[in-house]
C-alpha cells in the first residue's frame, strides 16, 4: 500500500531525456512512478525533517563522560555525526537504492552514552559498537538477517508499520511541546504544569501541524517539505518578536522556551568540522569489564539494532509501496540490510555511535521519494552539513514535529492489513503497536509481538504454523527482556 502525497495515476513530469535516462537505468526512477525533481525533493525533506540528530547527538555522547570523566565534546561529536551520515546515506542509495537514510540510532546512542562508556573510556565504548556492526553484517551475510525478515508474518508487519506511525507521531508530539512528562501521569497536554497549552514555541507547532496536513490533503507536491520550510520561517519571525528563549536556561528550566534548537541564524554561518574522533576504537573492553559483562553488552546492542532497523524496514518498504504483495520480500532486501550493518560500523569507527536506517525517512517517502536517488540527495545535503553544521540548528523541533506527525497519521492507516476479529493476531499485533510509542522503543514493540504471537499460536494449538525462525527470535527476545528481571529477582550484579 502506498501513502504517498501524490496521486500514482498523475502523469509523470517530463524531465531531460539524457539525464532522465541515465538516472533511469540505475535508480529505475520512471518505473518506480516517481520524477527526478520528486526524488530530489523527497530527499531535501528527509533531511530538513532528521537534520536534528547533528544537534542532539552531540547534547547526548559528546557531554556524557566515560569512566575516567572524559567528553568526546559537543563540536566534534557534531562534524562525525554528519559525517557518517552523510557517507551511509548515500551508500544506501547508491548500493540499496531505495529511498532510506542513515544516522546515529537514537536510543542506541543513549545507551552506549549512559549504560556502556559509564564502565568503560569512549574509544573502549565504540570498539564494542563496532563488535556489534561487524556481527550484524555477519548475519546479513549468512542470510540470517534476510531469512527473519521474510518470516515475520505479513500480519506482524502491518503492526510494525502502523506502529511505528505512532511512534513517530509521538515523538513529533513531544518534540513539538504538544505532550510532556507530566504531573501525576506519566504524559500530560502541552508545558503547563495542570497540562494547558504554554507558549509561542508551542503555536509555531500548532500552526506547522495545521498547514502541513493541509498540505498533504490536498495533495500538495512537497507538501511536507513545504511545511517545514513555512513553519521554520515562521518560527524566526516568532522568535525574533516574541524572543522564548532556549528551553533551559541558566540551568533551570523555562516551560515555554524552544524544545531544542533557538531558530535564529547563526553566527558563523560557516564552521570547518572537527573530525579528529574518526578512528578513535579500543577493543580493550574484554579486558577492562571482563568477558561476561562485555559480551552482554554486545549482546544488547545487537539485539535492538537488528530488530529496530528490522521494524523501521519494513514500515518503510510498506510506505514506498516497495515490499511485495504478502509484505514477505522487498527489492535488493539484502543490500539494504547490508549497509545497514556497515553503518553500525562506520558509526563506531566514527565515535558517532551506531548508525541506522531512520524512521524519519517516511517523511521524504510521503513527498514522493521512491528510489535511492532521494537518499543520495539526502547524504549530499548532510555533507554541506560538515560546513553548514550552525546552520542546521535553524529548524527547531517545534518546525519538523509536525511532519512526523502528519507522515503518522499515513502510516497508521496499515491497521487495515490486520485481522482484529482473530484475537491470535489482534493481540500481538497490539502489543506491537502500542508498546513502540508507549516505551519509546521500537525494538520493544517488536519483541512483544513475536513473544505473544509464538505464545498465543502455542495455546490455540497452531504451533505447527509457526516458522522456526520466529521461535528462535521469540527465545531472543525473553532473554533480551528477562536478563535484568532476572538480576532484579536474583541480586546477582
Amino acid at each position: 500500500m502506498s501513502v504517498t502525497t501524490q496521486d500514482p495515476a498523475a502523469p509523470v513530469e517530463p524531465a531531460e531525456p539524457a539525464v532522465q535516462s541515465r538516472l533511469d537505468r540505475f535508480f529505475e526512477i520512471t518505473r518506480r512512478g516517481s520524477t527526478v525533481r520528486r526524488e530530489v525533493l523527497a530527499g531535501i525533506t528527509t533531511f530538513a525533517t532528521m537534520a536534528y540528530i547533528v544537534v542532539l547527538n552531540p547534547l547526548i555522547i559528546g557531554t556524557a563522560p566515560d569512566k575516567d570523566g572524559n567528553l568526546l565534546g559537543i563540536a566534534p561529536v557534531a562534524g562525525v555525526t554528519a559525517l557518517v551520515a552523510a557517507v551511509m546515506t548515500i551508500m544506501m542509495g547508491i548500493v540499496g537504492r531505495v529511498p532510506f537514510a542513515v544516522a546515529t540510532g537514537l536510543g542506541l546512542n543513549a545507551f552506549v552514552a549512559y549504560a556502556v562508556a559509564s564502565q568503560m573510556s569512549w574509544a573502549e565504548a565504540m570498539g564494542l559498537v563496532v563488535i556489534e556492526g561487524l556481527i550484524i553484517t555477519v548475519l546479513v551475510l549468512t542470510g540470517f538477517r534476510k531469512a527473519v525478515f521474510r518470516a515475520i508474518p505479513a500480519e506482524l508487519k502491518a503492526a510494525i508499520a502502523a506502529g511505528i506511525g505512532l511512534f513517530i507521531a509521538l515523538i513529533g508530539f513531544v518534540d513539538g511541546g504538544l505532550v510532556r512528562a507530566g504531573t501525576g501521569v506519566p504524559l500530560q497536554l502541552g508545558s503547563g504544569s495542570n497540562g494547558t497549552l504554554h507558549g509561542w514555541p508551542t503555536v509555531v507547532f500548532l500552526v506547522g501541524l495545521l498547514v502541513t496536513g493541509i498540505l498533504v490533503a490536498r495533495k500538495v507536491k512537497a507538501g511536507v517539505l513545504i511545511g517545514i520550510v513555512a513553519t521554520t520561517v515562521v518560527a524566526v519571525v516568532v522568535n525574533a518578536f516574541a524572543k522564548p528563549g532556549p528551553s533551559l536556561v541558566d540551568g533551570k528550566p523555562n516551560p515555554n522556551g524552544w524544545r531544542l534548537n533557538v531558530p535564529t541564524l547563526p553566527d558563523p554561518l560557516f564552521q570547518t568540522p572537527d573530525l579528529h574522533l574518526v578512528g578513535n576504537v579500543s577493543f580493550g573492553a574484554f579486558a577492562h569489564v571482563g568477558l561476561v559483562t562485555a559480551l552482554l553488552l554486545v549482546f544488547t546492542l545487537v539485539l535492538a539494532d537488528f530488530f529496530d532497523v528490522m521494524g523501521t524496514t519494513v514500515g518503510l518498504a510498506r510506505q514506498a509501496n516497495l515490499a511485495t504483495e504478502d509484505g514477505t520480500d522487498m527489492p535488493r532486501l539484502g543490500k539494504v540490510l547490508f549497509v545497514d550493518g556497515v553503518a553500525a560500523v562506520a558509526g563506531g569507527a566514527g565515535s558517532a555511535s551506531s548508525a541506522t536506517t531512520y524512521v524519519e525517512s517516511s517523511s521524504g517517502i510521503a513527498d514522493g521519494g521512491r528510489t535511492g536517488l532521494t537518499s543520495v540527495v539526502t547524504g549530499v545535503l548532510f555533507l554541506g552539513a560538515l560546513l553548514l553544521t550552525p546552520l542546521v540548528s535553524l529548524v527547531p523541533s517545534e518546525a519538523a514535529g509536525p511532519a512526523l506527525v502528519v507522515v503518522g497519521a499515513l502510516m497508521i492507516r496499515q491497521v487495515k492489513d490486520i485481522d482484529f476479529t482473530d484475537v491470535g493476531v489482534a493481540v500481538p499485533a497490539f502489543l506491537t503497536m502500542t508498546l513502540m510509542p508507549f516505551t519509546y522503543s521500537i525494538t520493544n514493540g517488536i519483541g512483544a509481538g513475536f513473544v505473544s504471537w509464538v505464545a498465543i499460536r502455542v495455546a490455540q494449538g497452531k504451533a505447527r504454523q509457526i516458522h522456526p525462525l520466529m521461535w528462535a527470535v521469540a527465545v531472543a527476545f525473553v532473554i533480551y527482556f528477562g536478563i535484568n528481571l532476572v538480576k532484579a529477582v536474583t541480586g546477582v550484579s
